[in-house]
């Protein structure tokens, strides 16, 4: 296994498409890493808070940390500093919490509105319904620190893949929608652009669906070659 080889791989998979690869790089040694970011791999997505900032702290600078994982409101002020885009928003209260600690250091962090697709319970996200009423809501207007720039959806994990496709067309119509409502509002803190699905074993199925950015990692950094 070469990171080094799959990530070229990927990167000529991802050509022609609209969508940008982040590298999970989860429980992943920093050693990994170095050879991604050698490899010309400069957007890093983390689970977890406390490791993505240990990794910050020794890794350069101008790579690109993505929060993909669940957020809770008292970790907020540890990534505010550094964090690029964080994927898994799934309430406005946790929207108020970002805005807080950002206008603390007079930055906006870009959030991607994380949207329930999958038929599965253990799956985080808002419901359509939900998320509308986040974007049409006053209190969003007051916060002027933070910047909502697209969607985030976990599919199904199964090999059902018609099903797969499914979800990850539902997300696609839903940010058209989305995108129509803000528009028509002129709602300063949002602007609607990324969408961010599909994972190592359906990538290729939320290239065609319209992803902007694919989070994988064992098809990185697992125990295998991509053929």
């Amino acid at each position: 296994m070469t990171i080094k080889k799959n990530i070229a791989k990927i990167n000529k998979q991802l050509a022609g498409s609209a969508a940008r690869l982040i590298a999970v790089t989860k429980t992943k040694p920093i050693e990994d890493l170095q050879e991604a970011y050698q490899a010309d791999c400069k957007i890093f997505g983390e689970n977890r808070v406390q490791e993505m900032v240990n990794k910050w702290k020794v890794l350069p600078k101008d790579i690109e940390w993505h929060l993909i994982g669940h957020l809770q409101g008292n970790k907020v002020k540890e990534i505010v500093p550094f964090v690029s885009l964080i994927h898994s928003v799934d309430s406005m209260k946790l929207l108020k919490q970002i805005d807080f600690q950002a206008a603390k250091i007079n930055r906006t962090v870009n959030c991607l509105l994380q949207i329930y697709i999958a038929q599965e319970d253990t799956k985080f996200g808002l419901s359509e319904e939900e998320a509308i009423e986040i974007i049409e809501s006053e209190d969003l207007k007051s916060l002027h620190n933070i910047k909502i720039v697209g969607l985030m959806g976990m599919a199904t994990f199964t090999e059902n893949f018609p099903q797969v496709r499914r979800e990850f067309k539902k997300l696609k119509t839903f940010f058209e929608v989305l995108k129509t409502v803000s528009e028509h509002r002129q709602i300063p803190n949002v602007e609607l652009k990324e969408i961010s699905m599909g994972m190592s074993g359906d990538y290729l199925i939320a290239i065609e669906e319209g992803s902007t950015l694919v989070r994988i990692g064992s098809f990185i950094f697992g125990n295998r070659y991509i053929a």
